[in-house]
């Protein structure tokens, strides 16, 4: 398992490489946008960690340049900053996942193994559910043609929810795909993201897409929902 590390703090980024080492990645580092770059048109890596905080070219530079080359290598990025808006940012570039400084370094490894598991795939799909319309790379979402703003948290719910449209999906699956691996919480913590979600796509819009099955969890309609009243 071939890992790029592109940190420009040297002692953060000899740590990772030492304990990704011995966790049986083999590791190399660059220090700067330019430098990661580089090695990525030389190389080839099964996933990327990338700051953000970068000198010369920022990991958001790096990140759009890789997408516009057609190189979907995973990437995960590391931020100083704990804001909302800088998480977006990323996702709408095309990174794949995201870890806020500091971090814990087995979240980091069980991230990175999740993101080789998922793989290498060319540009992701369109998810369609009838008029509800998700795009993975530009990191959107629109209900009849009109944009739908959600968190990253409801965006990964929500795409995962259309990844199985038409299927009965479990709390406990949700769980395990959506949140952190490491999450002990409550259950219940995913309906009251599924709350959310009801209350950016159907309410505003007189729909009901997202169906709860009693004793089992949630199913997405693959027809976007039928309008609220309409009796089907």
């Amino acid at each position: 398992m071939r890992v790029l590390v592109v940190e420009d703090e040297s002692r953060l980024a000899e740590t990772v490489r030492r304990g990704l080492a011995d966790e049986g990645f083999v590791v190399e580092v660059a220090h700067t946008g330019e430098q990661g770059l580089w090695a990525l048109t030389e190389r080839d890596f099964d996933v990327i960690v990338l700051d953000i905080m970068l000198p010369g070219k920022s990991g958001y530079t790096v990140l759009g340049e890789l997408r516009d080359r057609g190189i979907w290598t995973p990437v995960l990025m590391l931020t100083a900053k704990d804001g909302e808006y800088d998480q977006v940012d990323a996702f709408d570039l095309g990174a794949d996942d995201y870890l806020t400084k500091p971090f814990s370094f087995m979240v980091l490894v069980a991230r990175l193994r999740a993101l080789i598991r998922r793989g290498v795939s060319e540009r992701p799909v369109v998810l369609t559910a009838g008029d509800l319309v998700l795009d993975p790379v530009s990191h959107r979402v629109s209900r009849n043609g009109v944009d739908v703003r959600l968190t990253p948290r409801e965006f990964n719910l929500l795409e995962f929810l259309m990844q199985h449209r038409g299927d009965a999906v479990s709390k406990s699956e949700i769980l395990r795909n959506v949140w952190d691996p490491s999450f002990d919480g409550d259950l219940n913590i995913v309906e009251v993201y599924v709350r959310y979600l009801r209350r950016k796509l159907d309410h505003p819009f007189g729909t009901d897409c997202i169906e709860t099955i009693r004793g089992v969890g949630y199913r997405l309609d693959p027809d976007g929902g039928a309008m609220v009243g309409s009796g089907s």
